[in-house]
């Protein structure tokens, strides 16, 4: 099996399916090799909703560049952890060229592009016919409420989004005492009045009513928030059906390795979900890093500001690293300072969001996400600058903040900065909380 080319080595790649199984022959390679190259610290980056393998392992790689320079006599091993996820292609990432980011598609006669339906044919195998109706829709955009509605009976048929009774909120990551989680309520509401939310938010205006085009521009972001809630549900899952079982088998395997996990975006949550699906007595993992974590700011938490019965869904998960778990965080990502926490709030209520938004205002703190404002409500919490984080030693356990704006802070719209993780700083906090010299 051939490695791919990367900027460090040794270096592997495990890829995990949407179920959280795992290719069992890069599996059992990798526990082979990292035995037989006597790796002592293993850096395990789980990628977040890029599309296709080859923009996942530029982006492993670019990471990885400074890490030999910055950690010379140390033996590590790195592992990039490949899984079935999706980028819309109008979300650039900063240095990578057009066709590796596969940037705003080319081909304008689509609101989706060629680069994006594709990506939906790989991520949803199956569903080419829902596909192309969406596109068809989206291309057309019918002056009729009742293509509006049949788009989103679509889109929920896309993402298997079945209602479960009470609400959670697609992004909040918490669990009220008694109630199991359950699909987002934004994809059974009014499909009109979900999209001129959207429509109204990402415009920047106040006006009270819409027209179908305008609705139509909602539409779309339904339907990216929609496939986002998909891969949100399925990082947990290959975090701790797939990625948390593989650790713990390295564990037995290499009972020495000292296991550092980094998650982008819902990577961030995938590793996070990992933790919760180690072995018991596996203690390997001695840190996490969070970059632009896309899941909410209250996952740790034992109790919520706001809702006292309820704590978030990985309360008490950090427990299980031996070392800490540092969030680094921007509010120039975008993605999660706006769209994220509208999709939050919309999804668990259908009361008007807008309302709450404000224009060029933020939704309450109950929507947050992760990677805009860091880990919250949770006691004993460490918070650094970045530039305090590198010359300060890290808190050897519990959860720390990085406020890491003044790098990632580069990316335009709709993403803002939210892929803009590759800096050697971002390199050396992964390297410092895990004690790795």
């Amino acid at each position: 099996m051939t490695e791919p080319a990367v900027s460090v080595s040794p270096y592997w790649e495990i890829t995990f399916d949407a179920d959280g199984d795992v290719d069992g022959r890069e599996r059992d390679r990798l526990l082979d090799q990292v035995r037989r190259r006597k790796v002592r610290d293993l850096i395990v980056f789980a990628h977040g909703w890029n599309n296709d393998r080859s923009t996942a392992t530029r982006m492993f790689s670019q990471f990885f560049e400074p890490v030999p320079s910055l950690a010379p006599t140390a033996r590590l091993g790195y592992v990039g952890v490949v899984w079935p996820s999706m980028r819309f292609c109008d979300e650039p990432i900063p240095d990578f060229p057009r066709s590796v980011a596969a940037g705003i598609a080319e081909d304008s006669a689509s609101s989706l592009g060629k680069d994006t339906r594709h990506a939906l044919l790989e991520v949803f195998p199956g569903r080419a016919t829902l596909v192309e109706q969406i596109v068809r829709l989206l291309d057309q955009q019918p002056d009729d409420g009742a293509s509006l509605e049949e788009f989103g009976r679509l889109v929920r048929l896309l993402v298997e989004a079945r209602p479960q009774g009470p609400g959670v909120s697609f992004a909040a990551d918490t669990l009220a005492e008694g109630v199991p989680e359950s699909d987002p309520e934004m994809l059974f509401g009014d499909t009109a009045a979900v999209c001129a939310a959207f429509a109204q938010a990402l415009s920047g205006t106040d006006g009270p009513s819409f027209g179908l085009p305008r609705l139509w521009d909602g539409a779309l972001e339904l339907l990216r928030q929609a496939t986002y809630y998909a891969m949100k549900r399925r990082a947990g899952t290959v975090g701790e059906r797939g990625l948390g079982r593989v650790v713990g088998q390295l564990a037995a395997a290499a009972p020495d390795v000292r296991v550092h996990l980094i998650g982008h975006s819902f990577g961030g949550r995938l590793v996070s979900f990992a933790l919760r699906g180690l072995p018991s007595g596996v203690h390997t993992v001695k840190s996490v890093t969070l970059l632009q974590g896309a899941f909410s700011h209250y996952a740790f938490a034992p109790r919520l500001p706001h809702d006292p019965r309820a704590s978030g869904v990985l309360d008490g998960q950090y427990h299980r690293i031996d070392g800490p778990l540092v969030c680094c965080y921007s509010h120039f990502d975008e993605a999660l300072g706006t769209v994220y926490p509208l999709a939050s709030r919309m999804a668990g209520d259908d009361r008007s969001v807008v309302a709450d938004f404000g224009i060029g205002g933020m939704l309450g703190a109950q929507w947050g996400a992760m990677g805009h404002d860091g880990v919250q409500a949770v006691p004993g919490t460490a918070s650094f600058t970045l530039a305090e984080a590198l010359r300060t030693r890290l808190p050897v356990s519990g959860c720390v903040n990085v406020d890491a704006a003044s790098v990632v802070c580069r990316g335009g719209a709709p993403a803002g900065a939210h892929s803009d993780i590759c800096h050697r700083e971002l390199a050396q906090v992964v390297l410092a909380a895990g004690r790795v010299r």
